[in-house]
Formats: C-alpha cells, structure tokens, sequence
C-alpha cells in the first residue's frame, strides 16, 4: 500500500513552485502525494480563481493530486487596517478546521506526513491533534533559516527595535556578520509591534516541527548547516534535524514553441548576455529604470531584461494585483530600443527564466536575490550581481557575496537607488575583467558541487534518504506506545 504525503505550500508561486519539485522527489521514492492548495485572498480583476489554477497545475503536473480547501469568505483589506501579512497569517489559522477535515479523509496508516511551508506553521496544531508526523519546507536558504531561528532570543532581551543599530553588524553563528539593516524589514521594529512579533513568532515555529527540508545543498552552505547543529545556536532549545535536500530547480518549459526571448539568446555569442530579472513583485521607479538603461547601453555589452511597470500607488492591498505591460517608449530613454537593438532584448511581460539562465549565451545575472532565483542561477552556473529589493533577499546578497562566492552587490540597493555609473562599471566587471572571471570560475565550480549534491550517493540524496528513514522510525516509536 503506498503511503500519501501531503504538502502545504500556502499562497505565493514562490512557495508552491519549489514544493512541487519537492513532490517529484517524494514521487521518485514511491510515494502519492497530494498538495493542499487555498483560494488566494487577494483578488485582481483578472487573477484566475482557485480552481482554476489548480486546474492549471493538475494538467502540468499529473502525477501529483492538487486539493483546494473550500474558501474562507473573502476578507475586505481595506476595513481591516493592518499589514496584508497579518490578514494572511489569521486565514490560515481560520483554514485549520478545513485542513483537519481533509487530513482525516486519508487512512491514518496511509497518511505518511504533513510538510508545511514556512509561513504555515499553524498547521502545526492540527498534526499535533491528529497525531500526524509534521515537517517544514523551508524554501529560502538554510543561512537564512540559521539567522531567523536565532533572532528571537535575540530580540527577547531588547527594550527597543534593531532600526536604531542601521548597519551595525550582528553576530550569528554560521554567517558573515550581518548588518542590522539587512535582516527582514518588519523585524527591526520595536520587538512588541504585531506585525514583528507575529513573524518572529513563525520563525520560532518553523523549528517546532519535526524536522527542516531546506531547498540547499549541503556544500553551498555548510557553516550554517553545522551551526543549526550546534547546541549553543539557540541556547536552552533543541533544534529538529536539518535536511538539505536541494537544489530544487525546475526542469524548464517544454513549451511547444520555444518563448521569443531563447531563440534570440540562440543568435548571441556564449556567455555574452547580461539577464536582469527581478521576481515576480520586483518593480522600479521610472527614474531608476532610465537609471538601469543607461547604464546598460554604456556597458555596450548585450543584455536580455524582463521588464515591469512601475508601481502606480504604495497602496497595500495593490501589491497583489497585476499591473499593464510597460510602455517602453514612455519609460526608457528616447531611442534606447533602437539604439540597442542589435544587442538587447526587452521582455516586457514573462520570461521562462530557468531556460534563460541554462542558456550557453547568458554569461551574468542581475537579480534580486530570491532563494529561488538564486538556486536556479547556482544550479545553472551563471555568476550574479545582486541587487535585494525586500523580504529576506538583503541577508542572501550578504551569503552569495561572502560566503558563496556567486555574486558581486550592485551599491545603491540599500539607500533605494542604483545609479548608472554603478550599473556600468559592475557589468563590465563581470563581464569583462579579471574579477569577472574569478567570479564565472566560482559559480562554475558551485554548479558542479549542486550537480554531485543529487547525483547516487550525493549529500541532498542522503539527507532526503535519511528523512524518510527518520520519519518511519518515528513512526514505528508511536506504534510501539
């Protein structure tokens, strides 16, 4: 009889993507697997509906079963007055009745475990009630996960916020010194305001579980994987397993026609093109992207940017909705299209970036440093320049610089502004000097290390072999009971 794991990806592509490939690996040891998915509260006139999207993953993904929890009403931001986060975090403490109906649909001997996204730590209830085993995936970086555990007992002892340190360092076992500036930007409020305590108290959760797949591999990030096995990591508290079991990537499209962009990529000399690509929210001011286009033509190296409109309002409740292709002539300097258009691309919607980055002709990356985006480009061997916009993304530049060796900073993300000079002189860095070449060695080298990772006999291999051995283990304990 084959056992089910379920997993709970939460809302967000950026977390259902990387727990879909984690679903493929359960699936190559034998294993059903079904993933639990929410209506998204947050609704633009022309986002698809829940079903619609499960309907979309379903034919994409058909040996995995997709289940939608039937919808909470949804809510009204705009009465609710607070940040969208804090609304997102008491819906999925509403969705535990659901998920608790759904779990106990399955056998209890069939149901292998629960795996939890880490923002769905109040999942953690109901498996305790149902006596399910419960794991978290967390889908940032394991010295991300070693800094967010150990900021809590960190904040338990301060009368007043981290803002007021600005870019003093902090030490944390496993990494670089961390300015305070670059941890998560709700966390350096004062440590009693809702928003902060609220995330703080999530990242104590994630360690609550019973064990943390994290989408790493071991080699990548080895002084923060023994650090999380340390004792003295977070005093008093026995931390779960750590399991490395990345780099989770994408196996690309397989679109019938190949998107516009790689068959212009087919025509440029290899590793010629600089990639900018900044996520799915990543978006600029006009000001900046005139700043980014000059730089560029400048560089006179050929580029390849995915390119958004700017955010119209700061308005919270529109950071979810879909905003209108840019128009290129209004946002870019005059002439820029035809002036480079021998030697640049401009994608103004989507982009398979996976392709793009496994490209022979694409030589750098411009990111903003998203786990995902950051695994796909080490996985692929292309060197980045690093230029965090939010989230946990200023503490990876930090890791990709210092510790991994992938990345070079693009000065000016921390004060809001990167200027064209800055923008010029990094891309002929990497592109074309003695560094740059340092650099595409580097991320070369760490391509072959993720490759060896997943090979027979590879640490993420391993690690993933030995959490299933763990959880039956655990399993036949309760049993014996």
């Amino acid at each position: 009889m084959k056992q089910t794991v379920v997993l709970y990806p939460g809302d967000g592509v950026g977390h259902v993507v990387p727990m879909l490939e984690l679903a493929k690996v359960f699936l190559k040891h034998g294993y059903d697997v079904t993933v639990v998915l929410l209506e998204s509260p947050f609704k633009s006139g022309d986002s698809d509906s829940g079903s619609a999207v499960v309907e979309r993953l379903a034919a994409s993904n058909p040996s995995i079963s997709f289940h939608l929890l039937p919808p909470i009403p949804a809510p009204d931001l705009a009465s609710f007055g607070k940040h969208p986060f804090l609304l997102i975090l008491q819906l999925l403490v509403q969705y535990n009745e659901r998920l608790e109906s759904f779990l106990c649909s399955i056998p209890r001997e069939r149901l292998h475990s629960l795996v939890i996204d880490m923002f769905c730590v109040a999942a953690i209830d109901v498996c305790a009630k149902l006596g399910v085993p419960v794991y978290t995936f967390f889908a940032s970086g394991v010295s991300a996960l070693s800094v967010l555990t150990q900021i809590p007992p960190l904040l338990a002892d301060r009368q007043t916020g981290l803002k007021e340190m600005g870019d003093t360092p902090l030490e944390f076992l496993g990494v670089p010194p961390m300015p305070a500036s670059h941890l998560i930007k709700e966390m350096l409020e004062h440590p009693e305001d809702e928003l902060c305590k609220a995330i703080t108290k999530g990242w104590e959760r994630n360690t609550e579980t019973m064990g943390v797949l994290v989408n790493s591999f071991e080699s990548l990030e080895s002084r923060a994987v023994q650090a999380l096995r340390d004792p003295l990591c977070v005093p008093g508290k026995v931390l779960p397993p750590i399991y490395c079991v990345g780099p989770l990537v994408g196996g690309g499209t397989e679109a019938v026609e190949r998107h516009e962009c790689l068959r212009w990529l087919d025509a440029q000399p290899e590793q010629s093109v600089v990639f900018l690509c900044f996520g799915s929210k990543g978006s600029f001011s006009a000001e900046q992207l005139k700043a980014i286009a000059v730089g560029l033509e400048k560089s006179g190296q050929r580029f390849l940017w995915v390119m958004r409109t700017p955010p119209t309002t700061q308005d919270v409740s529109k950071y979810f909705e879909k905003r209108a292709e840019p128009n290129l002539d209004a946002l870019l300097p005059d002439g820029f299209v035809e002036r480079t258009k021998d030697r640049g691309f401009i994608v103004t919607s989507w982009a398979p970036q996976v392709d793009v980055l496994r490209h022979p002709a694409t030589g750098a990356f411009v990111t903003h440093c998203g786990w995902n985006s950051t695994l796909e480009s080490v996985a692929a061997g292309v060197p980045m320049l690093c230029w965090p916009l939010y989230a946990e993304q200023m503490m990876n530049k930090v890791f990709m610089t210092e510790d991994m060796g992938v990345g070079v900073e693009l000065e000016g993300y921390n004060s809001g502004f990167v200027e064209a000079e800055e923008m010029e002189a990094k891309v002929r860095l990497v592109m074309d000097s003695e560094e740059g070449r340092q650099l595409r060695a580097r991320s070369a080298a760490r391509k072959k290390e993720a490759e060896a990772a997943l090979e027979e006999g590879g640490s993420s291999r391993a690690a993933f072999v030995q959490f299933l051995s763990d959880v039956q283990n655990l399993g036949e304990k309760s049993r014996v009971k």
